[in-house]
């Protein structure tokens, strides 16, 4: 992701399944001096959207460090739903890290994740 050409942060899909699944993972990061400017909910957005209105994916999930409060409130600025708690999910930092679970489906968005942002005063 570049801001006024500048490398400024990264919208990542990961453990793309298909199938019966059509399921994938997202994760994303900004550099601090972007932050707070909807960059990162308007990528995540642009990248939900076409995941599941593109690729034909049905459901996008994302995980959370507990206290990532910015990672946070994008999910919640994105109306993703919380649907469980992972002890141990990632190695960290040296250590095993609890995340929050969110998810986002077709039908929890009908005409796209980065229309529904922008209709509640987004991007």
């Amino acid at each position: 992701m570049t801001v006024d050409d500048v490398f400024a942060g990264q919208v990542t899909v990961t453990n793309i399944v298909g199938g019966s699944a059509r399921w994938a993972q997202v994760g994303y990061w900004i550099d601090r001096r972007y932050a707070g400017q909807n960059i990162i909910p308007t990528a995540v957005a642009l990248v939900v959207d076409y995941c599941l209105l593109e690729l034909g994916l049905h459901r996008i999930e994302v995980a959370i460090r507990p206290e990532n409060a910015a990672s946070l409130r994008v999910v919640e600025k994105l109306g993703f739903t919380e649907i469980g708690y992972a002890p141990g999910y990632l190695h960290i930092d040296g250590d095993w890290r609890d995340h929050r679970l969110f998810a986002v489906t077709t039908e929890d968005i009908p005409g796209g994740m980065l229309r529904r942002f922008k209709e509640q005063g987004g991007g």
